[in-house]
């Protein structure tokens, strides 16, 4: 259930929010300073009791909103008590680990600092990076992998106001992977926007929707000039693109 280091070569951002230039992405294949710097990682959990687990989009798309959320948190910035380990953590390699909790592990992740998300079905607890070998005795007991979600019914078509992040139909992730990369796409699209969109993103509260592509409009989201994610290969999936964000654009007119 983890997404480690990616790489979006063909349409990385110019610069990530404290302006490292695109020829150092956190989300390149090849060896940069990032691979010097101390390594952090992203913590979420999701909730997935047996009896009622989430939708499967449900949670995709509460996981990216989490990353957001995050981001955007008064003590993710500035002097904030999270701050610096955010900004370490945007240094390195970006990695996001999703782990799964129910009943008294979610309980006591809930006790953790950090921000829980919720969907229509789906809780997301978010935590501050921690370093790769640093994880809460809380978390680091959570279990990892062999989490599916389904959806119940299919999930009606992506709102063409908010942006969509599409999802590669050529690969098969398990919910977890998913879950991060939805959140590395959902990062790409906030690294792109001004603090202008960014302040009418949060207000709006990140509309987003989570969708998986048909053949034709993967090639053609792919082709333009939309940020892209791609996976290193390290679990689960060969290296190679696994989403796609459109309508980055359309933030700038949500209203206030």
């Amino acid at each position: 259930m983890s997404s480690e280091e990616t790489t979006t070569p063909d349409s990385a951002p110019a610069s990530a929010p404290d302006g490292p230039a695109a020829q150092d992405s956190p989300f390149r294949h090849e060896i940069t300073s990032r691979d010097e710097a101390p390594q952090f990682v992203l913590p979420l959990v999701a909730r997935i009791e047996r009896a009622a687990p989430p939708a499967r989009t449900d949670a995709l798309e509460t996981a990216a909103r989490a990353v957001l959320v995050m981001l955007s948190d008064a003590r993710s910035l500035g002097d904030g008590e999270w701050a610096q380990a955010v900004r370490d953590w945007q240094d390195a390699r970006i990695r996001k680990v999703v782990r799964r909790a129910r009943g008294a592990e979610w309980r006591k992740a809930e006790a953790l600092p950090g921000i829980t998300v919720t969907g229509k079905s789906a809780e997301v607890r978010v935590f501050p990076p921690v370093p790769l070998d640093g994880w809460p005795k809380e978390l680091a007991r959570l279990q990892v992998s062999g989490t599916e979600l389904d959806d119940p019914e299919p999930p009606a078509g992506a709102d063409p106001t908010h942006p969509v992040l599409w999802l590669n139909p050529h690969v098969e992730m398990t919910a977890g992977k998913t879950m991060a990369q939805a959140g590395h796409g959902a990062q790409l699209a906030w690294w792109d926007l001004s603090d202008e969109e960014r302040a009418a993103w949060r207000d709006a509260g990140f509309p987003l929707s989570v969708r998986t592509a048909d053949a034709d409009h993967w090639r053609v989201v792919c082709a333009g000039d939309n940020p892209v994610v791609r996976d290193a290969g390290f679990t689960e999936i060969a290296p190679g693109p696994t989403v796609a964000v459109e309508g980055v654009n359309r933030i700038g007119l949500l209203g206030p």
